[in-house]
């Protein structure tokens, strides 16, 4: 790669099922029903992102695994190069804070 290239390789996947309130857990969902929200697609997910201050990247032409209908997922990137955080608020893909 060049090194004017950014590698979106090593950030973060969010598909759209795992914070979508109609999926269950056995569907995809990975987040509390509670934290989550009702059936968010790439761009709003990237727009929360960008609120928060983090780099991400929507990759329209990828589809969930386990189900080819759900297309679209949004890449992030919550670390540096040298593992130093984005946002210190948020520590993980877990946080709360990237699901709100």
């Amino acid at each position: 790669m060049d090194s004017g290239t950014i590698n979106i390789k090593k950030w973060v996947v969010i598909y759209p099922v795992y914070i979508n309130s109609k999926k269950t857990v056995a569907e995809g969902r990975r987040i509390s029903v509670s934290k989550s929200c009702e059936n968010p697609n790439c761009i709003e997910i990237s727009d929360c992102c960008k609120h928060l201050k983090l780099p991400s990247a929507v990759e329209i032409d990828k589809a969930y695994p386990r189900d080819f209908m759900q297309v679209g997922r949004v890449r992030v990137q919550l670390k540096r190069e040298d593992g130093t955080l984005l946002n210190p608020a948020i520590t993980s893909s877990k946080t709360s804070h990237l699901y709100s």
